[in-house]
C-alpha cells in the first residue's frame, strides 16, 4: 500500500458525564483522528488517543500530532509498505511515542482489511462472534453513591464491575459495594496512585475477594509490583506498565502481576496488542482489552482485537452511549446484553459519521505525500 494523503483532525467530543480518575476529571474526549488514504482510494482510520496534557503516560495531543506531522508520515509516505507491521522497523529510531505509532497502525489495518475484503477482527485472526464487556466507574462522592452506581450496572446485567480507587477514597468505598453485593466480580483500578510503602492499605483490600487491582504502583516499578504481588493474595493487573512485548517478558519473568489489561493504544497498535497478548496466553497470564474513554474509532479497533482468543476477561469496550450522546462512528456500538457482537463489515466494520467528525472537529492538519508539507486549518 502507498499513503498519498493523511488527514489529522483535532476532536473534542463532549461526554455525557465528567469521568474521575486518581489524576484528574475530563468533561470531554479530546484526541487525534488520523485518516489515511491510498494512491488506490482506500481510506483507513485510526485514533491517538493521547490526552490534551501528559497525565497518563509522556505523550499529549499536541505533541503527538507534531510528531506525526514533521516526523511519523513523511517518512510513512516516503515508500510503498506491504503490511501494517511495517511500520516498526520503519519508526525504530524513534523512542516511545506508542500512541502515535498506534493511530497509524490502526489506520493502515483498517486498510489492509479493506484490501482483502475481510472484516478487521478476521484479518487479525480474530474469531469470537461478541465480545464481553464490564464497566468502568470513576470515583464517587461517597460510599453509597459508589453503591448506587453499582447497583445500576449489575441491574443492567454487566458482570464485571470496576472502580477506581486511590488513597483515601479506597477501602471504605470498595467494602460498601462488596457488603451489598458479595458475590459481585469487583475490581480496583488504581492509576499508580499508591507507592510500596502503602502495603498494609493495599492488603487490606485482599478482604474484599476482589479479581484484580489494576496498576496499583507507578508505571516503572515491575519490581515494587513484583514485591506487591508477593504480598497479596488479590492478583495484581499491570496496565501503564505495559507498553511493549520486552515490558510483557519482564513482567512475566519478575512475577509483577499475573493479569493484563492490553490498551492498544499505549502499546503502539493492533500489532504490538496481538504479540502482548500470545506472549501472555502461553505464559499463563491472563488479558483483556482496555480502553482511554475512546470514541468509536478506537471502540471498534478495541472490538476486533478483543476477538482474539487471548482476551479472556470481560473487557473495558463499553457501548458508545455509555460516554457519549454521540459518537463518530454509525452505526454506534451497542451492546446485547453485556457483549458487544462483532461487526462482519469490511475494514474498521464501521462506517465513519463524517456529519459528527466536522462537527466535533476544532482544527485540521493535511499532509500531502507529492509535496511532503503541511497544511493546518
Amino acid at each position: 500500500m502507498k499513503i498519498t494523503k493523511a488527514t489529522i483532525r483535532w476532536v473534542d467530543i463532549p461526554l455525557r458525564h465528567p469521568f474521575t480518575t486518581s489524576f484528574t476529571t475530563m468533561a470531554a474526549k479530546q484526541c487525534l483522528i488520523l485518516s489515511l488514504t491510498t494512491d488506490t482510494g482506500l481510506t483507513g482510520y485510526g485514533e491517538c488517543s493521547a490526552f490534551a496534557q501528559p497525565f497518563y503516560n509522556e505523550e499529549f495531543c499536541d505533541g503527538a500530532a507534531a510528531l506525526l506531522q514533521k516526523q511519523l508520515l513523511p517518512r510513512l509516505m516516503a515508500q510503498p509498505i506491504r503490511h501494517p507491521d511495517d511500520i516498526y522497523p520503519l519508526f525504530a529510531g524513534f523512542r516511545r511515542n506508542n500512541m502515535a505509532k498506534a493511530a497509524i497502525n490502526c489506520a493502515l489495518w483498517d486498510i489492509y482489511a479493506q484490501e482483502r475484503q475481510q472484516p478487521l477482527a478476521t484479518a487479525l485472526g480474530g474469531d469470537k462472534q461478541q465480545v464481553e464487556t464490564g464497566v468502568s466507574i470513576g470515583i464517587q462522592a461517597s460510599p453509597q453513591a459508589l453503591v448506587t452506581a453499582v447497583a445500576g450496572y449489575l441491574a443492567d446485567g454487566y458482570r464485571r464491575i470496576k472502580m477506581k480507587i486511590k488513597p483515601g477514597k479506597d477501602y471504605a468505598y470498595l467494602k460498601a459495594v462488596r457488603d451489598q453485593f458479595p458475590t459481585a466480580m469487583l475490581m480496583a483500578d488504581a492509576n499508580s496512585a499508591y507507592r510500596i510503602e502503602d502495603l498494609p492499605q493495599l492488603q487490606r483490600l485482599d478482604d474484599l475477594n476482589l479479581i484484580m487491582i489494576e496498576q496499583p504502583l507507578e508505571p516503572g516499578d515491575l519490581i515494587h509490583h513484583a514485591q506487591l504481588q508477593a504480598a497479596l493474595k488479590t492478583p495484581v493487573c499491570l496496565d501503564e506498565s505495559i507498553t511493549s512485548v520486552e515490558d510483557t517478558q519482564k513482567m512475566i519473568q519478575l512475577g509483577s502481576g499475573r493479569i493484563i489489561n492490553i490498551k492498544v493504544a499505549r502499546v503502539g497498535g493492533l500489532t504490538i496488542a496481538k504479540q502482548i497478548q500470545q506472549i501472555a496466553q502461553d505464559a499463563g497470564i491472563a488479558c483483556w482489552c482496555g480502553g482511554m474513554l475512546d470514541s468509536g474509532i478506537a471502540r471498534a479497533a478495541n472490538v476486533a482485537i478483543a476477538t482474539l482468543s487471548g482476551y479472556t476477561l470481560p473487557n473495558d469496550i463499553a457501548a458508545s452511549e455509555r460516554y457519549y450522546d454521540a459518537d463518530i462512528i454509525k452505526p454506534t456500538i451497542s451492546l446485547i446484553g453485556t457483549n458487544v457482537p462483532v461487526s462482519k463489515q469490511i475494514g474498521l466494520g464501521y462506517a465513519v459519521d463524517q456529519a459528527n467528525l466536522q462537527r466535533f472537529t476544532v482544527a485540521t492538519a493535511n499532509i500531502n505525500a507529492t509535496e511532503c508539507a503541511t497544511v493546518v486549518e
